[in-house]
């Protein structure tokens, strides 16, 4: 069960969830978002990410060529378009950075075929990302992908063995549900969250596409 912590703010923050085995971080950039970091701090979190954990510039109200050319200069291992973009924002922002994650929700009845925008990921959210809001998992019956997708939204360590049951996803991500307060981590709920995603889902998936990683870092 690959595990993402979204949202981080501080490198205590980094260490922890490295050391609770997230697979991958989220440092946040938006305008009006109470996670989005300045770009200062953004660069010295993206350093500070060990090379074993995927560290994922999330945006959502950046234009696409500018998040590809901040995720280039970031050094990150990926690039998270959440919300509205369009296939040709993704065409745009992969001829500056290819390694893109696709972060929709089903309430834009959107393709939820992995890598249908050129995606290597898939994140299903709620319609508000980072309210902590749930949504019927239901849905999914309906228009549920295969392959390297994330389930998000209102996740947390109380609930997330329920979700996997019931969606199977191949990931989880979450934010606002190892908080406690916005925008602020509790460490002791990103330990209990990766335990009991990792418990539940009794498997690894591993890492998507994980190739030439290190080699990424260099960039």
């Amino acid at each position: 069960m690959f595990v993402k912590v979204c949202g981080l703010a501080t490198t205590a923050d980094i260490d922890v969830a490295a050391e609770a085995g997230a697979d991958a971080i989220g440092l946040v950039i938006s305008r009006t978002s109470v996670r989005g970091l300045d770009w200062d701090r953004a660069v010295a979190l993206a350093a500070h990410v060990p090379s074993h954990v995927r560290s994922v510039l999330v945006v959502n109200d950046t234009a696409a060529a500018d998040a590809a050319r901040a995720a280039n200069e970031l050094g990150v291992d990926a690039l998270q378009l959440h919300g509205t973009y369009t296939r040709a924002d993704f065409d745009e922002a992969a001829r500056t950075f290819p390694r893109l994650w696709r972060a929709t929700s089903l309430n834009e009845k959107p393709d939820t075929r992995v890598g249908a925008y050129g995606e290597e990921v898939l994140l299903l959210d709620s319609p508000r990302a980072g309210s902590g809001a749930r949504w019927d998992l239901s849905l999914l019956d309906a228009a549920r992908p295969e392959g390297a997708w994330l389930l998000a939204g209102g996740l947390g360590p109380d609930n997330v063995a329920e979700a996997i049951r019931q969606a199977d996803p191949w990931g989880v991500d979450v934010s606002s549900g190892v908080e406690s307060a916005p925008g602020v981590k509790d460490h002791a709920r990103i330990h209990a969250f990766v335990t009991a995603a990792r418990t539940a889902a009794g498997r690894d998936h591993g890492q998507p596409q994980d190739r030439g990683r290190e080699q990424d870092r260099g960039r």
